[in-house]
């Protein structure tokens, strides 16, 4: 299929997505709104007063579903390589979460404070080269858990987003060494034929 035709399909989907339309109805900026509300439904992530980083927040759906439910008390710190339009009770960096610099200013906004909750959608940008794909994106998710360890509150959570395959397993077994208890996780405003999948990790070991 030519790439004229591959996004004209993709174009058609998107249009016709239920939670595309959802999304713009109930003002979120992305459909990926639906995946951290049905995850923080089941999973209870978000409460009043929390300190939550989220990385790869671009353009900014899990950040405004995360300040609306942790209230005045609570904040949000936001990354991303890609601008934001701002949003209220979010501190927004733009920059590269893999450079040095980006981490500093990212540490800097918390402060002496640790996070409750640590959220990453973080994704490569798709080469369709699917092992270069898998091995980026698995680096990713890699980055996230060392800065989780290293942000987290004692007993904190981290929830990220993988791709099965390749490095899977090692990751899975390295977050199992870092929580007390990881569990995957598929909402359904994930697209059926994606293999993301998201592990939660709960209680940061000391």
């Amino acid at each position: 299929m030519s790439r004229s035709k591959t996004s004209k399909a993709w174009m058609r989907e998107h249009v016709n997505d239920p939670y595309v339309q959802k999304a713009k109805a109930e003002g979120y900026r992305s459909r990926a709104a639906y995946k951290l509300l049905e995850l923080d439904k089941k999973d209870r992530l978000l409460a009043p007063g929390r300190l939550v980083v989220d990385l790869g927040a671009a353009p900014g759906s899990w950040s405004q579903v995360a300040v609306a439910k942790l209230g005045a008390r609570g904040r949000v710190v936001a990354v991303d390589i890609l601008p934001m339009e701002p949003l209220p009770g979010v501190h927004f960096i733009q920059g590269d979460f893999r450079e040095q610099e980006v981490l500093d200013a990212l540490l800097l906004a918390l402060g002496r404070s640790k996070a409750d909750l640590v959220i990453s959608d973080l994704a490569p940008n798709i080469s369709g080269i699917a092992v270069s794909d898998q091995a980026r994106a698995m680096h990713l998710a890699e980055l996230a858990l060392e800065f989780a360890r290293q942000c987290l509150k004692p007993g904190g959570s981290l929830l990220v987003k993988v791709f099965q395959g390749a490095g899977f397993t090692e990751f899975l077994r390295v977050m199992r060494k870092a929580f007390a208890t990881v569990g995957s996780r598929k909402p359904e405003a994930s697209r059926g034929r994606s293999s993301e999948m998201y592990l939660l990790g709960k209680g940061l070991k000391g």
